[in-house]
This record gives C-alpha cells, structure tokens and sequence, in this order.
C-alpha cells in the first residue's frame, strides 16, 4: 500500500463507475524468497465501493494540500515525500485506539478482513486468490475467519438445495 503511486489507480471498462479507481496496479506486493516482488491488479468490487469516494477525495481534495508537485506517491507525507510502512502502522494504531479496538489488531488485519469479506460474498477462492496475490488456495484459507453467520447461512443454503420440493425427503425447515 506504501508503494502505490498515481499511475497505479487504473479505469476499469467493465465498470466505468468507478472512475479512475476502478482498478489498482500492485506493482511491489510481497514477494517470494529470492524473487521479484508480485504485480497483480486488485479489481475494485461493489461491496467496497465505499473506498472510491474515499480515494477520490484524497487525490482530488487531501494530496493537493501537502503540494507533492510531481512526486508520483499515491500517499504523500507533510514533507512531500512518500510515507512509510512505519507511518501507515502508526497512523491505523491511533485510529484503532480512538475506535476502541483491540491492540492486537494491526494494518495486516484488513488484509485478513478483506479476503474474508469476498468469501462472504461468494466470491469464487480463484478470484480471491488473484485480488491478493496468492499463488495457493491452502494461503488465501489461512487469511479466512469466516463468521459464524456466514457458516450458518451456507449449512441453511446446502439444506434448502438438498431438501428442495419434489425431492424424496422434504422437511420444513423452521429457523
């Protein structure tokens, strides 16, 4: 997230909607031991629009006001330089200490949140696995802690198919 520069925010033609955020080139992700850092495009999806706005604004109203002129960070500091990891950290423990949140929880965290969130909306694990930059299912499973309510719901879902009208065992489900 540190290393995202303007360039990076990209249109998506499948959703115009979305503006110039419609799609964010990952240009430095994580990489493997001894490779190159994974480039991959994270696709905005419609259960977080909320994030456009959100970066719309900064770009337009937030960034102009620290005068980066031509610096290409998406994120600028009051210096005009590019802000640091170190910084990102600091800045979401005082948002995370004002909301009241545990201190356990990190930046890290809405990683974790993020691909869980997906999951929860059906996205497919391939997709999932491609908006974060996994190359194995078995590590995108790792960031997923499903909800009680989502894991209900799918069990609620699985007995409705299964027990549909016309089958040989219907049984009036009543939760």
């Amino acid at each position: 997230m540190a290393m995202l520069d303007l360039a990076d925010l990209r249109r998506n033609p499948r959703a115009p909607q979305y503006g110039r955020v419609g799609a964010v080139e990952v240009r430095f992700g994580k990489a493997s031991w001894g490779s190159p850092p994974k480039r991959r495009t994270v696709l905005r999806v419609p259960e977080a629009e909320w994030i456009v706005r959100l970066i719309e604004e900064w770009v337009a109203e937030v960034r102009p006001g620290f005068s980066p002129g031509r610096h290409p960070a998406l994120w600028v500091t009051e210096r005009c330089g590019r802000i640091g990891v170190r910084r990102l950290d600091e800045e979401f423990a005082t948002v995370r200490e004002r909301a009241g949140l545990p201190g356990e929880l990190d930046l890290h965290c809405l990683r974790h949140t993020y691909i869980t969130h997906l999951v929860e909306f059906g996205y497919p694990e391939r997709f999932v696995q491609q908006q974060v930059g996994h190359a194995y299912g078995s590590t995108t499973a790792l960031y997923t802690w499903v909800s009680d309510e989502y894991r209900n719901r799918l069990i609620e879902s699985a007995l409705r198919r299964r027990l549909e009208p016309g089958t040989k065992k219907e049984v009036a489900l009543s939760w």
